[in-house]
């Protein structure tokens, strides 16, 4: 199972929040994309972004018409709880449970720094890449650049552009090295990379924060970013609880959250 369907509910919310203008979809807004990109390039100079990583980031880019295909593409998803839950967790479940004990060390200390469970980043790590095994194979850059120059939603895709210079330029990973799901979202777990400058953490200890390799960085920075949303520690996480208000920051779709909770409920009782 690919990262597609988390990807979808994504969508749905950012189109929940966005009116485009009838027919505003059919061509680009950003003129020629060579003149484009230099803005870019020009405002990443003017924000502190050395020249060293514009050049190698942005000057092999070019625009993908198959990203924005993807991007209008998107419908509203039906799937009820049951549904979703019944799809996801069943085939996960044993795995996932492997897991929680594979890593239960690393586990220990996340909790006891971050207070976030185990089988609560275990349950998202499943649901978003299947434990990494579908973390995405497209150029983020390139996405986020493509994306950006479109007309539906270019404010908030060149910002996540500019972040994800940032994330090459103090020295995380390569543009080459930088590649997720089709709409930006970098790692095991799919960090925005916004979301990956913010929350992002070295656990692993190699002065590195990689979302896409390192297994202890994955489940470290997951847990941080439910921390930053307040997750309260030692409390439960089912619906109407302050933790799953604080699982509907990742992800603002109650059918999701819902499975989220009921995947590490599973976990968490052993069965």
């Amino acid at each position: 199972m690919r990262s597609i369907t988390v990807r979808l509910m994504l969508m749905v919310l950012w189109l929940g929040s966005v009116v485009t203008p009838a027919g505003a979809a059919s061509a680009p807004c950003g003129g020629d994309f060579g003149t484009w990109l230099d803005g870019v390039k020009k405002e990443a100079a003017a924000q502190g972004i050395s020249q060293r990583t514009i050049q190698s980031a942005l000057s092999p880019v070019t625009y993908d018409p198959t990203i924005i295909a993807r991007d209008h593409a998107q419908g509203v998803f039906h799937q009820s709880f049951e549904q979703f839950s019944g799809r996801m967790v069943p085939p996960r479940l044993a795995r996932g449970a492997r897991l929680l004990q594979q890593y239960g060390p690393i586990f220990s200390r996340i909790q006891q720094q971050y207070g976030v469970p185990g089988a609560i980043i275990v349950a998202i790590w499943g649901l978003e890449t299947d434990f990494g095994a579908n973390s995405g194979r497209f150029p983020t850059i390139r996405s986020l650049a493509t994306l950006a120059y479109d007309c539906r939603r270019p404010d908030k895709f060149r910002t996540e552009l500019l972040e994800a210079l940032r994330i090459v330029d103090r020295g995380d990973m390569a543009p080459t090295d930088m590649r997720g799901a089709w709409a930006g979202e970098i790692g095991q777990t799919q960090f925005l990379p916004s979301s990956y400058l913010k929350y992002a953490v070295d656990f692993d200890g190699n002065g590195r924060r990689d979302l896409i390799h390192s297994v202890p960085d994955v489940l470290a920075s997951t847990a941080n970013y439910l921390k930053g949303y307040g997750w309260q520690r030692g409390q439960p996480w089912g619906e109407g609880t302050a933790n799953f208000q604080v699982l509907l920051q990742w992800n603002a779709s109650q059918v999701y959250t819902k499975t989220v909770a009921y995947f590490a409920q599973q976990l968490a009782d052993g069965q």
